[in-house]
């Protein structure tokens, strides 16, 4: 699957990435869970947990936008780091078409993703 460059180890509560950090990095969980928050005003609104074998940080690395939710480690958790020149190697050998679709299904993520936050930061 993935070739993995290297690994880290977090401790719980301990930040991965930052929303609005740069999208460099493509992380897998390996061991533990990562839940994914974003911050609306003052709250913090959760987005998700991440398991092992999910891959987390994909948005920012293939639009090359900021990171849109802050990553947390919950547990003592394992992060395997992609090798980027594997990931551009294999992201590149795909046709402008297909690149192209995979930025489409980004955008329209993080779109809808902003829609549904900005739906729950009013209800609360």
């Amino acid at each position: 699957m993935f070739q993995i460059a290297s690994y880290e180890t977090f401790q719980d509560g301990q930040v991965i990435f930052r929303e609005g950090d740069n999208g460099d990095w493509l992380y897998i969980v390996m061991d533990g869970k990562v839940e994914i928050t974003k911050e609306m005003g003052n709250r913090k609104i959760f987005i998700d947990v991440i398991i092992p074998g999910e891959i987390l940080g994909e948005l920012a690395y293939i639009d090359k936008k900021p990171r849109s939710a802050t990553a947390t480690a919950r547990g003592i958790t394992e992060i395997g780091v992609v090798d980027r020149e594997f990931f551009d190697r294999e992201f590149n050998s795909l046709s402008a078409d297909f690149q192209k679709m995979f930025k489409m299904i980004t955008f329209r993520m993080r779109k809808t993703t902003g829609k549904l936050l900005e739906t729950l930061a009013r209800q609360g």
